[in-house]
């Protein structure tokens, strides 16, 4: 097994890296579309932590810049129905923060944004991975919480989330917005137009 490369960035080719080894091996290494890998410049030296499929009439390295990236391509991979190139489209759609916070919020619609994901594929990524995704931050971990306990007990929280999701935003984006708004309770209008703030469009 490969856990990761170091060499040279020796080309930059559509939806992957030729990578040259210190012992002048070029290793062909697939990364998703938006990593931070395709904007190091050729010639650069570069470490990318891959790993390796192996089918019949083929072998296949996958790349990414860091081992949270690594580890949540292999999780993605652990889902029946999901293959490489599903799970590179996801981390090519969103962070690793971003895939962790709408599979434990079980935000299908956010993962359906990924080219060739659909709703089945997304809310089969959520059932099998919502208890095994932990790599969440402070502010998710929070939002998550007062999402779950406001959800379950019908309170101004969850109401705001609620329409908040049906004015189009997905409910990891309401959960966070809510979640944000400290101080005493207040009324579902209130975290509604305190969101909407938040969640605006900041101009300078």
């Amino acid at each position: 097994m490969i856990y990761y490369i170091k060499g040279t960035l020796a080309m930059k080719l559509e939806g992957k890296l030729v990578i040259e080894s210190s012992s002048g091996l070029g290793f062909e290494v697939f990364v998703p579309d938006s990593s931070s890998l395709l904007r190091e410049e050729e010639g650069a030296q570069i470490q990318v932590f891959t790993a390796m499929m192996v089918k019949e009439d083929d072998i296949s390295l996958y790349g990414f810049p860091d081992t949270v990236s690594l580890a949540m391509f292999h999780k993605l991979l652990a889902v029946s129905g999901v293959g490489a190139k599903a799970a590179v489209s996801l981390l090519a759609a969103m962070s690793p923060q971003e895939l962790s916070e709408a599979i434990v919020f079980g935000d299908a619609a956010m993962l359906s944004r990924a080219n060739g994901i659909g709703k089945k594929t997304a809310e089969r990524i959520i059932l099998e991975l919502k208890d095994k995704v932990d790599i969440l931050s402070p502010a998710a971990a929070q939002a998550q919480a007062s999402a779950s306990g406001a959800l379950d007990g019908g309170s101004p929280r969850g109401d705001a989330i609620e329409a908040l999701t049906g004015l189009g935003y997905s409910r990891t984006e309401a959960a966070l917005a809510v979640a944000s708004i400290q101080g005493e309770e207040l009324a579902a209008e209130e975290y509604i137009r305190l969101a909407l703030k938040a969640m605006a469009p900041k101009t300078h």
